[in-house]
């Protein structure tokens, strides 16, 4: 026995070109602690929701590990996330997610993602994002997939638009302490998918028994 075949979505691996998204294991987490720590943004500006990035230091890598020590920890087939890390020609370069509640009822969940400064503008995001819609479309039978941003991250809002998603409306967003901003929420459906280059997958089968699909 393995863990695999424990926890079947550390067998997930999905390929697209000269990416890899891969189960976030211990032994990817110093590395990605690493990337965080190099930097992800603008200090000045926060993409996210919760602004994990503003940690000192010191603080960061245990709070980035105990964060995805408690997403294994609270897994169920009600409410998961899957988070990979993303592998570009060998190399780590950031995060790819999707998460959702309900899967076996609703065939959705949201897509949420980061990527190293240094690979920030190579089309990484893009590619990326795209990988992670393939499987669910293909592999997980979604029948639509949402995303946000805050209307000052126009790269991921180009990403979005890039990748086929639809306006869906805002949403007032919280993300430091006493301020708010404007949340662009996207709609993508298999029609509007405008996808990259194909997918392999392992691990399927088993992840599938293991939420409820088959």
């Amino acid at each position: 026995m393995n863990l695999a075949t424990v926890f079947p979505p550390f067998g997930l691996r999905i390929e697209a070109g000269p990416l890899v998204l891969r189960p976030i294991t211990d032994d990817v987490l110093p590395e990605l602690v690493d990337l965080a720590l190099g930097g992800i943004h603008d200090p000045k500006m926060m993409p996210f929701n919760v602004p994990w990035t503003d940690a000192p230091p010191d603080r960061l890598p245990l709070n980035f590990t105990l964060y995805h020590w408690g997403q294994r920890a609270s897994w169920s087939p009600e409410h998961w996330g899957l988070e990979f890390a993303v592998e570009h020609e060998g190399r780590v370069v950031g995060c790819q997610s999707f998460a959702t509640h309900n899967y076996a009822v609703t065939r959705t969940g949201e897509t949420g993602s980061w990527l190293g400064k240094p690979f920030h503008g190579a089309g990484i995001g893009t590619m990326m994002r795209q990988a992670i819609c393939a499987f669910c479309f293909d592999h997980l039978d979604a029948d639509e997939i949402t995303s946000a941003a805050f209307a000052d991250n126009p790269a991921s809002n180009a990403v979005s638009r890039k990748v086929g998603y639809q306006p869906n409306g805002t949403q007032r967003k919280t993300r430091r302490e006493g301020e708010w901003k404007g949340s662009q929420q996207w709609l993508l459906t298999r029609e509007t998918f405008n996808r990259g280059a194909g997918i392999s997958v392992s691990g399927v089968p088993e992840f599938r028994a293991f939420i409820g699909l088959d």
